[in-house]
């Protein structure tokens, strides 16, 4: 649960977010250049995936907790 953030996020919201907590509880770095977002060291690559559940956001590395 590390890669999962309570609540329903999109990409537009992330550009007041400096980081997110986890479901496991943990902190993931939230940063954005240009027209990109990353978390922690990955890149997303794909956004606002809408679920019955949630919104899934594609990233290119597998995040793992500090």
């Amino acid at each position: 649960t590390y890669h999962v953030v309570a609540g329903k996020v999109m990409a537009a919201d992330v550009v007041e977010l400096d980081s997110a907590t986890t479901v496991q509880g943990q902190s993931v770095t939230v940063s954005t250049m240009g027209n990109g977002v990353m978390i922690d060291s990955a890149n997303v690559v794909q956004a606002d995936i809408e679920t019955s559940n949630g919104v899934i956001h594609v990233i290119d590395t597998v995040l793992i907790p500090n």
